[in-house]
């Protein structure tokens, strides 16, 4: 019987972006492989795809989460989207105990080698996913705001009783004026030409996250948000 490929040890983690990054300030998804960082040998110039603000929900839409279905997954770019600029990818899928990274693509340069199938423990992999998502140790307030702002405009009903839906929520800025930006839009409409509104809310690093967060979700529950907001530039 021919026997399976070695296992292969995955470590995650985030750290704070780059401050000249176009696209997000959500914190960046760095990866280890057996001790090597693959992806700053494939793509030393690129950006983490799989940032922070990817990573709420169930832990089956993460964006490395691996089932029984194969899935292209985008890991880097250049600051710019992939069909544009380039980036590096790879196909992940479950097999009974096992997890497996395979098709590796790097279409920013097509003439840097890619790794070869790369076999992790399927239990071990899954534990990696969740202890990466659970460390807070990295966060700045911006990214503990923009965390807990995420997690809670997503169970409360404050912008809904006005009509309103959440689009998205990202850190803007980090070292003067950080602040997070919540986009939201008409309920029948997300999105729509010349009804998406604008919030930036400024952080503060004497205030509890959890505080500044609560006072953004009262003062949209007790008056209508597009009040205070500006139109999307």
């Amino acid at each position: 019987m021919e026997s399976l490929p070695a296992v292969s040890v995955l470590r995650l983690g985030f750290v704070v972006p780059r401050p000249d990054l176009a696209l997000s300030q959500w914190g960046e998804m760095r990866l280890l492989i057996d001790g090597r960082d693959v992806l700053e040998e494939m793509h030393p110039e690129g950006v983490s795809s799989c940032w922070r603000g990817r990573w709420f929900g169930p832990a089956e839409e993460w964006p490395l989460a691996a089932s029984d279905e194969p899935r292209r997954v985008e890991l880097t770019n250049n600051d710019c989207v992939t069909d544009c600029c380039g980036g590096t990818f790879v196909t992940i899928l479950r097999r009974a105990d096992r997890v497996v990274w395979t098709r590796w693509e790097n279409t920013e340069d097509i003439r840097l080698p890619v790794p070869a199938d790369v076999h992790f423990d399927a239990a071990a992999y899954d534990a990696e996913l969740a202890r990466a998502v659970a460390d807070l140790s990295w966060e700045e307030p911006v990214d503990s705001v923009a965390r807990l702002m995420t997690l809670e405009l997503a169970e409360s009903d404050c912008f809904e009783r006005w009509g309103w839906g959440v689009n998205t929520v990202y850190p803007l800025r980090r070292q003067e004026s950080a602040r997070i930006v919540v986009h939201f839009s008409p309920l029948e409409q997300p999105y729509s030409i010349g009804s998406t509104f604008v919030h930036e809310v400024q952080v503060s690093r004497d205030v509890p996250a959890e505080e500044q967060v609560r006072r953004f979700v009262d003062m949209v529950a007790a008056d209508d948000p597009r009040g205070t907001a500006g139109p999307l530039g």
